[in-house]
């Protein structure tokens, strides 16, 4: 228990989550901030199938099971009907990275534009890991995955990770933040402003996956951790359009630290090494330099 947290809890015990995962992690303390006052609204997906095995539950508040692609949907249709009735909860929405960076990407957009009040949270471990370990648009680059397998030809996945929250700030969502399961405090406190600012916000949260990522699962921690040092994973909250980096990491252990912890990335060679860290810092300057001049997502 960490000081200061409720001792109340939400999702229960029991469940069939691999020993170490990050996204169970995740759930335990996001739903300890949004409180008993909750619905939630969950997209297909390994915490979907590890929680609800019929005719089980670790869920303990009132929960709601949609497929990939309409969980904003579900999560659209039940605010507007709360406020036709005139009665106020919290309206959680748990996706993974497919449900929401690929599948589920258009009603997410569209829910966000039309200004329903709820909080979507992106479970990130980047990649489509219920269904067999497939790449996906948070899989970062060179990554190997099933359908993205490192070779001599194919080097893993050959693409960036999409920005996901800088297009949800484009929206003009009131609050978009990124989160990791290394600092559950961080993590708390924004799973809680994302709830009690009025209209769409979204808050991703770096959770890393053992079986996906090749991973000891007693490092799970430490190895998310390690992606905040490294700057693989930068911490920061975009609030009315304008971002605040919330964990200044002023001196970066090299990207090759956090790199070597994962089989997924034991094939890469100096060069896609160096690549990645340049990448890596420059995105770092980026976020940097919106951070300084207070530039405006809308």
């Amino acid at each position: 228990m960490i000081r200061g947290l409720p001792e109340e809890e939400f999702f229960a015990s029991g469940h069939r989550a691999c020993a170490g995962c990050g996204a169970a992690i995740a759930m335990r303390h996001i739903t300890k901030a949004a409180g008993r006052n909750t619905i939630v609204v969950q997209a297909t997906g390994c915490m979907e199938v590890v929680s609800t095995p019929y005719p089980e539950t670790a869920w303990r508040l009132p929960w709601i099971h949609g497929a990939f692609e309409n969980a904003a949907a579900i999560a659209s249709g039940i605010e507007r009907a709360l406020k036709t009735l005139g009665k106020k909860y919290n309206i959680l929405v748990l996706g993974g990275d497919g449900a929401t960076f690929d599948i589920g990407f258009g009603a997410l957009s569209g829910a966000i534009e039309r200004g329903h009040n709820f909080l979507y949270v992106c479970n990130d471990n980047g990649a489509y890991m219920n269904t067999g370990i497939q790449r996906s648009g948070a899989t970062p680059k060179y990554a190997y995955t099933t359908t993205s397998p490192a070779g001599k030809v194919i080097p893993g996945k050959r693409e960036w990770k999409k920005p996901l929250p800088f297009i949800i700030a484009s929206h003009r969502a009131p609050y978009v933040a990124t989160a990791s399961i290394s600092d559950i405090p961080d993590l708390y406190a924004k799973i809680k402003k994302g709830l009690e600012i009025e209209g769409p916000c979204y808050v991703q949260v770096f959770s890393p996956c053992v079986p996906g990522w090749g991973i000891d699962s007693a490092k799970s921690v430490e190895i998310a951790r390690l992606a905040v040092e490294t700057r693989v994973c930068p911490l920061y909250e975009i609030e009315n359009g304008i971002l605040k980096i919330t964990k200044d990491v002023k001196e970066p252990k090299p990207v090759i630290e956090y790199l070597k912890t994962q089989t997924r990335f034991k094939h890469l060679s100096e060069e896609q090494v160096k690549e990645i860290q340049a990448f890596i810092d420059k995105e770092w300057a980026r976020i940097k330099e919106l951070e300084k001049k207070k530039c405006r997502f809308y």
